[in-house]
């Protein structure tokens, strides 16, 4: 009989799940990630240790939700770009449109077993900010007083 440390985490499955249900009903679905060495993002788009990425299938290509990594490649700022996201540093996904999603605590895992993404030199070209219209969702988009998205529940 397996144990609780011997099953799989129920998060990655939840991420496709509401993917799903974000897909299914029209919504875009964002993730928040908060950053650290084993996540694979622009880093001139981070702002306070995380950032919220855009996965609808529009936003992204190559679209992989898997088991230890979320992998895509993403344009920011008109330069397509790598992203690889360990699940566990999901911090949420929900729907831009309504808020309604799921909310995640960052796992503190030992550093032994951590994933880590392997290193990437970032190209010099792909390293300038380019402003985003505020209203599509972007690295300007304004957050709600908190500084993190607001969550509901769905039944």
């Amino acid at each position: 009989m397996m144990d609780a440390q011997d099953t799989n985490s129920t998060r990655p499955y939840l991420i496709r799940a509401l993917y799903e249900w974000c897909t299914d009903n029209g919504f875009t679905p964002f993730i928040a990630v908060q950053v650290d060495d084993s996540v694979r993002v622009p880093h001139e788009f981070v702002k306070d240790g995380e950032i919220v990425l855009n996965v609808s299938f529009d936003a992204t290509s190559a679209l992989k939700l898997g088991n230890e990594f979320i992998e895509f490649k993403g344009r920011f700022g008109g330069v397509a770009r790598d992203i690889l996201v360990p699940v566990h540093r999901v911090l949420a996904i929900y729907a831009r449109e309504n808020g309604q999603g799921m909310a995640f605590p960052v796992s503190a895992l030992p550093e032994a077993t951590e994933a880590k993404a392997p290193a990437i030199e970032p190209k010099p070209s792909a390293l300038a900010p380019v402003p985003v219209k505020p209203d599509d969702g972007g690295p300007d988009t304004p957050r709600p007083s908190g500084g993190r998205p607001s969550l509901t529940r769905v039944k």
